[in-house]
């Protein structure tokens, strides 16, 4: 599943509320994000709100040079639906006074009952331009 969200604010100003400044996150949209811990290293849990509030725990994978971030699901509710939950955010920059923000979810059902995850399509567009207004009113 891919989702593409274009944003007017620069592409390293987006990359970096993930990749340093995650800790905002909450602060930046509460509705979306309620919390995220560091557990160790490069694992976080989040406490988020798709539907209903769920915790995740998850990897992340920083790719510096093509400014993405992946999220690998390692436990939580998801881990119960899915045996493979994946998201990875890409920032590009876009003409002189945008970028381009892709969403691929990689995902494997634990089962054929287990419906596909398309609420997590508005989720991370909502997040993606409740991020992008933060930027912009900064």
């Amino acid at each position: 599943m891919e989702i593409q969200t274009e944003i007017k604010c620069s592409a390293d100003s987006y990359y970096d509320i993930f990749r340093c400044k995650s800790h905002l996150i909450p602060k930046i949209c509460p509705n979306l994000v309620k919390d995220i811990q560091v557990l160790s290293g490069d694992r976080k849990q989040w406490i988020y709100v798709a539907g209903n509030s769920e915790t995740i725990q998850t990897a992340e994978y920083l790719d510096e040079e093509n400014k993405s971030i992946t999220y690998n699901v390692i436990g939580g509710e998801v881990a119960k639906y899915y045996n493979l939950f994946k998201s990875t955010a890409q920032v590009t920059p876009k003409g002189d006074h945008g970028s381009l923000v892709k969403w691929t979810i990689e995902y494997e059902k634990a089962n054929e009952e287990v419906p596909a995850p398309n609420k997590y399509y508005d989720y991370v567009v909502n997040l993606t331009k409740s991020i992008e207004a933060h930027l912009l009113n900064a």
